[in-house]
């Protein structure tokens, strides 16, 4: 039990049975936690039909309500943490990371990293079936994230991420109130402050074939707002202890 996948899902029916077919078929030894919020479309009547044909490997956790990402996410890290898993990862339902590409981010995170990013703007990575309009938005985030927190990242919104342990227990969650892109650039940054390893491992991004996408002017705008946010705790408040966790029972050490 040392590996968990956690997968968020809303309105992800058409994707969710592949999605979990296609991580547990890689034959490593990958649970799969499912967190879902409410879809009304029944993402999670199918991931409890599948109970039976994955026991021990595939989970679920549902929520009341669409409550953001960041928060799903944090749910999982939670759960995942409870249970005693090694390395957690972050992934979508839609196949725009490719399950294939899971064994090399817990490779870099075995090999020492506290974070290991599937970055699409490193050399080998890249992106499949975007707009121009939208990879110069995603290439234009990123370079507006590294200017303002000069965090040494080069794909700071990627969604596609292992996380050691170590490392999620060193960070207060609780601290972490971002759900949308700000969610995914502020767990990088708090792993970079905290002084851990954050390793980029190249990915091909596709974009989702089936479903909708999530992305809203809600989510672009916490990411604008957010990032200077971020910058602005860094400079006149101490982000590092802010993030830091302070629990009488926390056993992780922070590297200095």
């Amino acid at each position: 039990m040392e590996k968990l996948v956690i997968i968020p899902t809303y309105n992800e029916k058409e994707n969710v049975e592949n999605i979990i077919a296609a991580v547990i078929g890689l034959h490593q030894n990958y649970h799969i936690l499912i967190v879902d919020d409410g879809s009304p479309d029944g993402t999670a009547a199918i991931v409890q039909s599948l109970f039976a044909k994955y026991p021990g490997q595939l989970f679920l956790e549902k929520r009341v309500g669409k409550l953001g990402l960041g928060t799903a996410y944090i749910h999982g890290f939670r759960w995942a943490l409870e249970k005693g898993y090694q390395f957690i990862f972050e992934m979508d339902a839609d196949f725009s990371h490719n399950p294939k590409d899971l064994e090399n981010l817990y490779l870099a995170c075995k090999n020492g990293a506290g974070v290991a990013v599937g970055s699409r703007y490193v050399r080998g990575g890249g992106v499949e079936n975007w707009p121009a309009n939208r990879i110069a938005l995603s290439k234009g985030a990123s370079l507006y994230t590294r200017i303002i927190t000069r965090m040494p990242v080069m794909d700071p919104t990627a969604g596609f991420v292992c996380y050691r342990r170590a490392f999620l227990e060193t960070i207060n969650l609780s601290a972490i109130s971002f759900v949308g892109y700000a969610f995914q650039i502020e767990m990088k940054f708090a792993a970079w402050k905290l002084g851990f390893i954050v390793k980029e491992v190249p990915i091909t991004f596709i974009d989702r074939q089936l479903g909708e996408s999530k992305m809203n002017k809600g989510i672009i705008k916490e990411g604008i707002l957010g990032v200077l946010k971020l910058r602005w705790m860094s400079m006149f408040k101490n982000y590092r202890n802010k993030v830091k966790n302070t629990y009488a029972d926390h056993k992780a050490i922070v590297p200095q």
